[in-house]
C-alpha cells in the first residue's frame, strides 16, 4: 500500500475523508455482509488500495480526478453482488487502477503494473494479456479507458482476477478488427463469427488466475434493445427465451412482464443494454451469456431498483436480504433519495450451470444523482460526507438496514458506461 501521495494527487488534510477511506471503509462493511473474514477483506483492502497508489489518498472535497466511465460519477471503483440458487453471494470488486492518469498510455501502465504485481502476490501468470499488449496499449491510445481490472473476492485470500480492455484503443473504427484479432490469438479462432451484431464492442475481458475454466469475454452494445431483439442474441449456453424475456421486463420495469411471446415493443430507448459472450478453452462457441440492463436509467429511484431485484431474486429462488444489506453497507441515505446505486441488473449463463443474477453497485464517493420524476438533466452539487467513512468501516454490520438516515442528493450529466 502506498503510504503517500503520488506526484501531482493533492494530500488529504487531518479528518478529511480520501477516496481510499470511503472505498475501503464501504469494502469491509460489504466483507462482513458477506460473511468474508476480516482478514481476507483486509488483504483485498490492501490490493485495492495499493492499485490506485496515490490517488487513494485524494480528498473527496476535490473533483474526481478523472472523467472515468466505470461509473456515473467517475468514482473509480464499482462493486457487484453475484447470486446464484443454493449458494451464498459472491462480492466482487471493479476497479481503474490508472484512474489518476490523464494519458491513456499512462493509465495503461499503470495498470499493467496494477495486474503483474497481483500475478507475483497470488502466482498467476500474465502472458495471454502479455500476448495482446500492442492491440490494446498501442503508443497513441485511445478511448475512454486503458484497463480495468475485477477481482472475485473468495474465502482463504486468493481472488479469480479479471482483467477488462478497450478494443477502441487503436479508434473506435478498428474495434471489430481487434475483437477479431485477439479472439484468433488466444486460440479462439471461429469465435468472433459467433458474436451478435451490435453497435461496437465496449470490452474485451480476461480470466487470469484462479478459475477452474479461464474465459475470455466479448461485450457487446445494443441501443434500443427490445425483449425479442435479447432473446434472439443468446446462441448457446442454455439460456432460455422464456426467462431472458422475464427478467428483461422485469428490470426494465414494463407492465405486467410476462413470460410469453407475442407483439413486443418495448424498447429501451435511454441508456443502451450490453451482452457479454464468453468462450473457454476448446471451444469457439459461446460457453456464456449475460444481458445486462442499465436499471439506473429506467426507474425514478434505488428503492424502485432494489424491488425489481428483489422480485427477480425471490422469483429465481434466491436470497434478497444479502442485496438489501449490502446496499446499507454502502450509503446512509435513504433509497427514494437518488438513484444509481444499483447500476446494472444482469442475467447471467454459463454452460452446466444454473442462472445467476448479478447487481452491480456504485461506490458514490463524489456525487448522488437525485431520483428521476420523468428523467430530466440536473446539476452539480458536492455530496456530503458528515461522518468517516473509515471510522463507519470498522463497525458491526447489523440486519437492520440503515436506509432510513438522511443525505444532500445531487447529480449531474456525465459520460455513461456504455
Amino acid at each position: 500500500m502506498t503510504p503517500y501521495p503520488g506526484h501531482g494527487i493533492p494530500a488529504a488534510s487531518p479528518g478529511e475523508t480520501t477516496l481510499g477511506d470511503h472505498v475501503l471503509g464501504q469494502l469491509r462493511r460489504l466483507g462482513a455482509t458477506v460473511g468474508l473474514s476480516e482478514a481476507d477483506t483486509e488483504l483485498y483492502g490492501q490490493v485495492l488500495i495499493g492499485s490506485l497508489a496515490g490517488a487513494a489518498h485524494r480528498p473527496l472535497s476535490l473533483p474526481p480526478a478523472s472523467p472515468t466511465f466505470l461509473s456515473d460519477d467517475h468514482t473509480p471503483v464499482e462493486f457487484s453482488l453475484a447470486s446464484a440458487p443454493g449458494a451464498a453471494p459472491a462480492l466482487r470488486v471493479l476497479v481503474e487502477p490508472g484512474w489518476a492518469h490523464d494519458d491513456m498510455v499512462d493509465s495503461g501502465r499503470a495498470g499493467l503494473a496494477a495486474i503483474r504485481a497481483m500475478g507475483a502476490r497470488w502466482g498467476f501468470a500474465t502472458d495471454r494479456l502479455d500476448a495482446l499488449a500492442d492491440l490494446f496499449f498501442p503508443a497513441a491510445a485511445q478511448g475512454p479507458l486503458a484497463l480495468w481490472y475485477a477481482l472475485d473476492l473468495r474465502a482463504g485470500g486468493v481472488p479469480g482476477v479479471k482483467v477488462y480492455l478497450n478494443p477502441s484503443a487503436s479508434g473506435p473504427e478498428s474495434a471489430a478488427r481487434t475483437v477479431h484479432e485477439a479472439l484468433r490469438r488466444l486460440g479462439y479462432g471461429q469465435a468472433f463469427e459467433q458474436l451478435p451484431p451490435g453497435a461496437g464492442y465496449p470490452f474485451l475481458a480476461l480470466d487470469l488466475g484462479a478459475w477452474t475454466s479461464p474465459r475470455v469475454k466479448v461485450y457487446v452494445r445494443h441501443p434500443r434493445m427490445s425483449a425479442d431483439d435479447a432473446c434472439a442474441l443468446s446462441r448457446t449456453s442454455g439460456a432460455t427465451a422464456a426467462d431472458i424475456r422475464y427478467f428483461f421486463h422485469a428490470a426494465a420495469g414494463s407492465l405486467g412482464p410476462s413470460e410469453r411471446g407475442g407483439n413486443d415493443t418495448l424498447r429501451l430507448v435511454r441508456r443502451p443494454a450490453l451482452t457479454c459472450h464468453s468462450f473457454t478453452e476448446g471451444d469457439s462457441n459461446p460457453s456464456g451469456f449475460t444481458l445486462h440492463v442499465p436499471v439506473r436509467d429506467y426507474v425514478r429511484d434505488d428503492e424502485e431498483a432494489l424491488a425489481r431485484a428483489t422480485a427477480l431474486l425471490t422469483r429465481a429462488g434466491m436470497d434478497p436480504t444479502v442485496l438489501n444489506r449490502s446496499l446499507g453497507a454502502l450509503t446512509q441515505r435513504t433509497l427514494a433519495d437518488g438513484v444509481g446505486l444499483i447500476a446494472y441488473l444482469a442475467l447471467v449463463y454459463e454452460r452446466d450451470r444454473p442462472p445467476r443474477l448479478t447487481a452491480y453497485l456504485s461506490s458514490e464517493a463524489h456525487r448522488v444523482r437525485p431520483p428521476q420524476e420523468h428523467y430530466p438533466p440536473g446539476s452539480w452539487m458536492p455530496a456530503q460526507h458528515p461522518q468517516s467513512v473509515l471510522d463507519l468501516g470498522r463497525q458491526a454490520v447489523g440486519p437492520v438496514s440503515p436506509h432510513t438516515a438522511q443525505k444532500e442528493v445531487t447529480w449531474s450529466p456525465t459520460a455513461s458506461r456504455s
